[in-house]
């Protein structure tokens, strides 16, 4: 059976292995179809992901087909289509008993710990498949992107007319935007590169965009959009340590600061800026099933738009010749997606 795998940071190869088996109780046989490629992807090429192992085959933004199903599945059948809800929890651990499975302490993300879907057949438990009736495959891979950015938001939860940022205008603070413009917070978006802000002006009502340039006029912008507040809930989704630090001075006192971006690298700040507003600092990884559910219904009644977020699509047999120029802001990309069959 056909699959790509990446060996080692920056080294994909197309490898044939084993034929799955027949699904056991519990599981489904699915055959991927579409495969968006993500932010840790991109981290898992470049070596930067610190839940990346090697070798492995990527892939968990999945639009899939169910092919076949165990003893006892109830929630899918054959020829259901469907998104993948990739976080294999234990069930058992303190996390799992609160009904957090997302942050599970023995947590196995496919694509990243173990295998993903960047082949042409695999097994998974089918309580992760999520389906539906009117989405295409296509549709259906951006799923667990945006639920990545439903959980940031309600990490957050910005209330309506509270003045928020989303720092980092790629696909996870998209996703996180398409959320919190729904609550009816007035939304400021950061991001160092044009044409993503671009992006977000004529994609998204956004209130206010600012480019980051690193000379000060960051801090004067956003005295001047909260009248001097600064913001309720600032979200950094950019995964760089720095970009993180910085972000702390945009949290109004009493705020919120949302990190859903990760980074190897250590975040250090004086404390009192910590402790002078009485800020609070969240995490935020992976989403929840309720997530995956609410973000089919609302791509089906086109409360969310899919369409302008596909700006890159590449096929099974071209996508590792083309990855690394993704990997790259100036190319442009939003979103890319693998059309694996």
């Amino acid at each position: 059976m056909k699959a790509i795998r990446l060996e080692e940071p920056k080294r994909f190869a197309h490898v044939d292995v084993s034929e799955p088996e027949a699904p056991g109780p519990g599981q489904a046989l699915v055959r991927t179809h579409r495969m968006g490629i993500c932010g840790t992807d991109y981290s898992g090429y470049l070596g930067k992901m610190p839940f990346f192992s090697y070798p492995r085959i990527p892939g968990h933004e999945l639009g899939v087909e169910v092919l076949n199903v165990g003893e006892g599945v109830e929630n899918v059948e054959i020829g259901d289509r469907c998104s993948v809800e990739p976080y294999m929890n234990c069930g058992d651990c303190y996390a799992c008993r609160k009904g957090s499975g997302n942050c599970c302490e023995k947590l196995n993300v496919i694509g990243v710990m173990v295998d993903g879907g960047l082949c042409e057949k695999f097994l998974i438990r089918a309580d992760k498949l999520h389906s539906s009736e009117n989405l295409s495959y296509e549709q259906l891979a951006l799923v667990e992107t945006l639920a990545i950015g439903c959980h940031a938001n309600d990490r957050g939860n910005p209330q309506e007319n509270d003045h928020i940022m989303i720092i980092g205008a790629g696909p996870i603070g998209l996703a996180t935007l398409e959320f919190a413009r729904l609550t009816g917070a007035s939304v400021t978006v950061m991001d160092m590169v044009e044409s993503r802000l671009d992006f977000v002006k004529q994609t998204y009502n956004v209130a206010h965009t600012i480019q980051f340039k690193g000379d000060g006029s960051d801090a004067e912008q956003v005295q001047e959009i909260t009248s001097g507040d600064k913001f309720a809930v600032v979200t950094d989704a950019t995964g760089n340590n720095r970009s993180m630090a910085n972000a702390l001075n945009y949290v109004a006192h009493t705020g919120t600061m949302v990190y859903v971006g990760i980074t190897t690298s250590e975040i250090s700040f004086a404390h009192p800026i910590l402790h002078k507003p009485e800020m609070t600092i969240k995490g935020s990884r992976n989403a929840m099933p309720s997530d995956f559910k609410r973000i089919i219904g609302l791509i089906e009644d086109g409360t969310i738009n899919t369409n302008p977020w596909i700006t890159h699509r590449t096929t099974f047999d071209t996508v590792i010749d083309e990855f690394e120029t993704f990997t790259k802001p100036d190319s442009g990309v939003i979103k890319a997606v693998i059309e694996v069959l």
